[in-house]
Parts: C-alpha cells; sequence; structure tokens
C-alpha cells in the first residue's frame, strides 16, 4: 500500500469520525447509544496484512474465514512486508501471519524487536529458501556454477518484491559470492509468470524461490547447492502482533500458538485457494475437509 493510499484512508477515518461528532451534538442520547453498539463491535474488528504470496494469500484468508465463522470481522489489507511491519508497530495493523526465521526476516526481528510482538511459536517447521533453476540446466548445480553460465542468464536473477526478505538475502548472497549478476525486483505473480514462459520454452532463468510453493509440483525445478550456506539451512513460519494484541485477543493469540501445519496440509490448502475464483472460497472449502484439524487449533 502507497503511503499517500494509508494517508488518505486515516483522513477518511477521520472525517468519519467528525461527521459522527457532530450528528452525536443533534441527539446526544440516541448516539450514545449508538455509540455503546458500535464500540462492542468495534473490538471485534481485526485486520491482518496480506502478502502477494501463494501461501500467505492461502493462510491470510483462511484465518479470516476461522475467526469470521466465530463472529470476528477480519479485514486483509494488501500490504508489502516493509509497509506490514510499519504498521505493526504503529497499531494501524494487528497481525502479519508470515515471518520467516532465522535467516530471511531477521532484518525486520532486527529492527522491530522491541515495538512489535514475534512469535516464538511457529506453524510451519520445514521451510526452505534458495536459488532455483529448471531441473534441465544439468550443467548449473550450485550458485558457484553461475558466474561461468552468466551470459547464459543474461546477468539476471529474477526477483520479487522489493521489501521481501529473500530479495535482501539474495543481494548479500550476490555479494558474497561476488556473482556477476544483477538482482530484478518484481513480483511474485510477475516471477512465476517468467518461470512460465522460461519452463514452456526450456530457456534458462534462475530466481530466489521458497517452500512450501505450488509452483514445485507445477514444474521440474532445483535449488541451487549454497555451500556458504548464505540462505540458511531450514526455516521456520513465525506469526507477528501488534503491541497489545495478546491483551486485547487472548483467545486469538492462543488459536495463533496453537497453528501448526505440515506440507501436505499447505499444500492442498494454496491448491484449494489457487484454484478458486475468490480465494475465501477455497480457504473455506479446505477448512470444511480439515474442521477436524481446526478444532484441534481453535479448541
Amino acid at each position: 500500500m502507497n503511503k499517500w493510499k494509508k494517508e488518505v484512508r486515516f483522513i477518511i477515518v477521520l472525517l468519519m469520525g467528525a461527521v459522527l461528532t457532530a450528528c452525536g451534538s443533534t441527539n446526544e442520547e440516541a448516539n450514545s447509544e449508538q455509540a455503546d453498539v458500535e464500540t462492542e463491535v468495534s473490538d471485534e474488528e481485526l485486520t491482518f496484512s496480506q502478502i502477494n504470496w501463494a501461501e500467505n494469500i492461502a493462510v491470510t484468508n483462511m484465518w479470516k474465514a476461522i475467526l469470521e465463522d466465530k463472529g470476528y470481522t477480519v479485514e486483509l489489507s494488501l500490504l508489502e512486508m516493509g509497509f506490514s511491519m510499519e504498521a505493526l508497530e504503529s497499531g494501524e495493523l494487528d497481525a502479519n501471519l508470515e515471518i520467516w526465521l532465522p535467516v530471511q526476516d531477521a532484518n525486520y526481528l532486527e529492527q522491530y524487536q522491541h515495538t512489535v510482538n514475534f512469535s516464538d511459536s511457529t506453524w510451519f517447521d520445514n521451510a526452505k529458501v534458495g536459488l532455483v533453476v529448471p531441473t534441465y540446466l544439468e550443467e548449473v548445480n550450485s550458485i558457484e556454477d553461475l558466474n561461468e553460465h552468466k551470459e547464459l542468464f543474461d546477468g539476471e536473477i529474477i526477483g520479487l518484491d522489493p521489501g521481501a526478505g529473500t530479495m535482501e538475502v539474495t543481494e548479500q548472497l550476490i555479494k558474497d559470492y561476488n556473482l556477476e549478476f544483477e538482482l530484478l525486483p518484481s513480483s511474485e505473480p510477475a516471477m512465476l509468470s517468467e518461470i512460465d514462459n522460461a519452463v514452456g520454452n526450456e530457456e534458462p532463468i534462475v530466481v530466489p524461490l521458497w517452500t512450501p510453493h505450488w509452483v514445485f509440483s507445477e514444474y521440474d525445478l532445483k535449488f541451487l547447492e549454497d555451500p556458504q550456506n548464505i540462505f540458511g539451512g531450514v526455516e521456520k513460519i513465525h506469526h507477528a502482533t501488534r503491541p497489545g494484541f495478546e491483551e486485547d485477543y487472548p483467545e486469538i493469540s492462543e488459536w495463533f500458538n496453537n497453528w501448526k501445519m505440515d506440507d501436505q496440509q499447505i499444500g492442498e490448502l494454496i491448491d484449494d485457494v489457487e484454484s478458486a475464483e475468490d480465494p475465501l472460497d477455497g480457504a473455506k472449502k479446505w477448512i470444511e475437509e480439515n474442521q477436524d484439524l481446526i478444532d484441534e487449533w481453535v479448541k
């Protein structure tokens, strides 16, 4: 979300508040009753960030469906990772459901650890990040092979959102391996489109990717070896909330801490969300088929 959009949104909220105040002066008693009702409702309204990544779209819509079934109202606000962390710090946002540690989002943990609540609990414990190429590139198996085949890739690594922690780690990797490559920022959908075009024509491409992700079931891709371990080993996915969230919503906080998914579960959820016309409908379909698991989280 651009900063000017956020500012416009705040201005609209302020104007609405002014209008309500003006109305209150004409009928104080009636407005007092209405304010009591609105306060009660607003206590149940939550705003989560949604980042334009396949697994993030899947889990944010899943939790929207779960919580709205429990009587809450959940707004999903499309934000890049950097804006998401700023909004958590300011309290404009209630939760960000996807924080990769110990490596990918370490910079955000360092910057916001005293002003944002990062969960100790994890909801996925077997994530992996690295540079990926199609399997038909048999001569390229390690990051150390890339400079030798620079012309094959036109010296370009096709990236995703500039604010993603993986992009910052990839920039560091380019320096540490002395790669003669440029990292091109785009978005996850644009990067996946480039993969589709390249694989369809059996052309070379190298991108930063991660699991869990549906793209590995769609195309034959391989992670390049990372001898310096810049991307780290196994990553775990946490969630983060604004200051005071646990006190305001202890029940939801407990549910988030109970939340655990494995490769098959997240893969099926992503498939259902990706194949649905509306992501929320796809999430509801998956929930219906996995109600026993949901009940373990929200018991």
